[in-house]
């Protein structure tokens, strides 16, 4: 795999989701070398990052997730060292880990999501009427459902906005869409099979994610085939609306009336071996080191920083 040369597996980093990432890193480590890719697991800090550019690194492959490492920062750090790396861009990370920015580009094409609102504690009982309730309250800038709590009352959210802002200062409040959860993988230029979610708790949350053995993962995920054709086509419109590429995922809703509400686009999807990117890519027929060296060539479509075209 001369192609790729020195890689280096970024995991770690410095979030709330440091323990998940460094699984995630170590999944793609291993998977890497299996392939015979010269591939070094380094587990990043902030202090650590300049030092990258010193190690005669050719390409990285980020299995990092959350603040830090999800929002563009290393992103952008990368590519003033001129390191090519895996996935979406600078600003299409930090668009996509803006829960509300991404909504508003979502609101801007016309593309279906729930009412939202960054919390204002000065009008947190006018913005309930006006966005309805029950809702959501989340950090704007947080992934693994990590500070998301419902509020079913009026009364309930300055309560439930102090607690959420122990994850980050700004929360936004989201009109709840209540239904079926899917997840619709994205790779290359196509959507991979949808995924339904089925917690046994209220939602997909972090226990449901990472912890529960009860959770049911529904592949293929029983909807008619148009309908998930069509489900398929919105998910890889939205995640195209926000600058994103190379791979992700998409969140939705499915209502009771069967319209679908766009969640949250992820732009650095989990990569433990049963996680739901790799689930998705096994039932499209990709095993685990395929997909992973998939999202490693993401990073041969870049051009390294330093090298310039002669006018």
């Amino acid at each position: 795999m001369s192609e790729y040369g020195r890689v280096a597996v970024l995991m770690g980093g410095w979030s709330e989701e440091r323990p998940i990432s460094l699984i995630s890193g170590q999944c793609a480590y291993e998977a890497l070398c299996a392939r015979d890719v010269e591939a070094s697991a380094v587990d990043l800090q902030r202090e650590t990052l300049p030092q990258l550019s010193e190690q005669g690194f050719d390409r990285c492959f980020l299995a990092l997730h959350g603040i830090g490492g999800e929002d563009g920062e290393v992103q952008q750090a990368l590519e003033e060292m001129g390191l090519p790396y895996s996935g979406s861009g600078p600003e299409a990370s930090r668009i996509c880990m803006d829960k509300l920015e991404t909504k508003e580009r979502w609101w801007r094409a016309g593309l279906p999501t729930p009412k939202g609102a960054l919390a204002d504690l000065d009008r947190l009982e006018e913005q309930c009427e006006e966005l309805g309730l029950p809702l959501v309250i989340k950090p704007v800038d947080q992934g693994s459902s990590i500070g998301v709590i419902f509020a079913r009352q009026a009364e309930d959210v300055p309560s439930a906005v102090e607690e959420a802002q122990q994850h980050g200062s700004r929360i936004l409040l989201e009109r709840l869409a209540q239904g079926t959860e899917y997840t619709v993988g994205i790779l290359g230029e196509e959507a991979l099979p949808i995924i339904r979610l089925c917690p046994q708790n209220e939602f997909f949350d972090y226990q449901a994610k990472y912890e529960s053995e009860d959770t049911r993962y529904d592949i293929p995920c029983g909807l008619p085939e148009a309908m998930e054709r069509e489900l398929a086509a919105l998910a890889f419109r939205a995640f195209e609306c926000t600058g994103a590429k190379g791979y992700g995922r998409v969140d939705l809703i499915l209502d009771e009336l069967d319209r679908p509400w766009l969640l949250e686009v992820n732009t650095a999807p989990g990569l433990r071996h049963h996680s739901l990117l790799p689930m998705a890519a096994e039932a499209a027929g990709l095993n685990y080191e395929d997909l992973i060296l998939k999202m490693l060539d993401t990073s041969l479509l870049q051009a390294p920083a330093e090298e310039t075209v002669d006018g």
